[in-house]
């Protein structure tokens, strides 16, 4: 059995062991963290895998009254932290911006995430945040793909952005890995909304790189059900190839399997929409 949790409405999903609970989605549940349990909401409810899969932290039951009240006053402490820390920031004449604030009401800490274009001098922002918040208060400087991470956004192709969401770790992209997947070298074009270069280039990569290898190339000679002609273009994701027909110049969008030479050769000897046997393929 597993299932998934949210800390924050449409945030990065955590997957958890439920044990003897069957939370519904919705549902306020406590999740078991460093620093104690915390409240997170269940938006996948518990289903069985296929898959083994083992190393989950175990769902520590439904969120009770105290819990949620907790939950409510850390909330509300990381908001006044913020408009705290802001305010300070700006007195102090600082280059920084705050992307996020956790704090530990166990340990009574705070921890200031922020962005700046270069390493910035903070003891004396530090000191005087801890005055106002009373509280001890840690400072770490992030990059521009974490602070996409933690404010979340929605990305070229309109979704929520994959490191918010699902993506544990940053890989290296690089621009051949656009360049194959005949994107066009545009930084305006393949970058994500952290700036940088979009993640989704390295784990659609394996895909364009196999499909291309079984598609016809670019130049070769095909037979299509409209015609003979000449491979022009290619559709990963439609698994369709684009042909350039020798009749007039038509252009024409063929299933890959269609122009393979081995389906072609199949076709030939048992026809097409045949089984080997002589039976017709269900559907």
């Amino acid at each position: 059995m597993i299932m998934a949790v949210s800390f924050t409405r449409y945030g990065r999903l955590y997957y958890l062991d439920p044990g003897a609970h069957s939370p519904k989605v919705g549902d306020k549940v406590l999740v078991p963290t460093d620093a104690g349990p915390e409240v997170a909401e269940c938006v996948w409810a518990p289903q069985y895998t296929s898959e083994d899969i083992d190393g989950l932290p175990v769902c520590e039951g439904m969120a009770g009254e105290e819990h949620l009240s907790r939950d409510e006053s850390n909330k509300r402490r990381r908001a006044e932290a913020r408009s705290v820390a802001k305010r300070l920031i700006k007195r102090h004449s600082l280059p920084m911006k705050v992307v996020g604030i956790d704090y530990l009401d166990n340990e009574n800490v705070y921890t200031v995430y922020f962005s700046a274009p270069h390493r910035v001098d903070f003891r004396a922002l530090v000191r005087d945040l801890a005055r106002n918040l009373r509280a001890r208060v840690e400072l770490r400087q992030i990059g521009p793909r974490d602070e996409a991470r933690l404010q979340g956004g929605i990305g070229p192709c309109g979704r929520d952005l994959c490191c918010a969401t699902f993506l544990k770790d940053f890989e290296p992209v690089s621009v051949r890995m656009a360049k194959d997947q005949d994107l066009p070298v545009n930084p305006l074009r393949i970058a994500g909304a952290c700036g940088r270069l979009m993640c989704c280039l390295k784990y659609e990569h394996p895909l364009y790189v196999e499909t291309r290898y079984k598609m016809p190339r670019s130049g070769s000679r095909v037979t299509t059900p409209q015609g003979d002609g000449t491979v022009i273009g290619h559709n990963v994701p439609a698994d369709t190839v684009t042909v350039r027909l020798d009749d007039g110049g038509r252009r024409c969008a063929c299933p890959s399997a269609s122009v393979c030479s081995p389906r072609q050769q199949h076709d030939k000897m048992y026809g097409a929409g045949e089984e080997p046997d002589g039976r017709r393929p269900p559907g």
